[in-house]
């Protein structure tokens, strides 16, 4: 079975919300947005590259497919997913025509999520998608998280794990970034 891989940007009090861009996700009065700028690394990249060779689907919440999609459509070229199936997960889309190899799911969204793990293939990212990533942490389909932790405290944001959801997890990687980010994978815990 496919595994479903969490990537996210995140702070020390779990915060996941606008790593990228003052104007990225400003909901809720956020304005913190574009806290990653400061600590990037080359090894950030690298990291992302080996999860993609482990990859061959994205799955999005609509917010993170739009954005993507304005990113990289005009782009092809320098579209990090090219070549991948990309699934977006939107009750209020009526097409998935805005960025190529893209597929809806508005229905009957866990159990299409599940059938999705279930096919043949190379494992599944997902990053930001907040709304949803707390629904399939809810509902255990979550494999493993890869995790850029940055050492900041914003105290507001949308945050990564559900509140009232324990979870188990094994550490499985580990590596300090000069810049202070500390990037980790972990593995649901059996």
């Amino acid at each position: 079975m496919r595994k479903i891989i969490v990537h996210e940007f995140i702070t020390l009090d779990g915060v996941i919300q606008a790593p990228g861009s003052p104007t990225e996700d400003t909901d809720g009065g956020f304005s913190h947005g574009g806290w990653t700028l400061p600590y990037w690394h080359d090894d950030i990249g690298s990291h992302f590259g080996q999860l993609f060779t482990e990859a061959d689907t994205l799955l999005l919440g609509r917010k993170t497919w739009q954005m993507h999609g304005e990113a990289f459509e005009p782009n092809p070229a320098e579209d990090p997913f090219a070549g991948f199936e990309k699934y977006v997960v939107s009750n209020t889309l009526k097409s998935a025509n805005a960025w190529r190899d893209s597929s809806l799911i508005s229905k009957d969204v866990i159990n299409e999520i599940r059938k999705l793990k279930s096919q043949p293939g190379k494992n599944i990212i997902m990053d930001g998608s907040s709304v949803l990533v707390h629904n399939l942490i809810e509902t255990d389909l979550v494999d493993e998280f890869s995790l850029h932790v940055y050492p900041l405290v914003l105290g507001i944001g949308k945050r990564l794990f559900p509140e009232g959801k324990p979870l188990n997890l094994k550490l499985i990687e580990t590596s300090a970034l000069p810049t202070g980010v500390i990037y980790q994978r972990y593995q649901r815990a059996k």
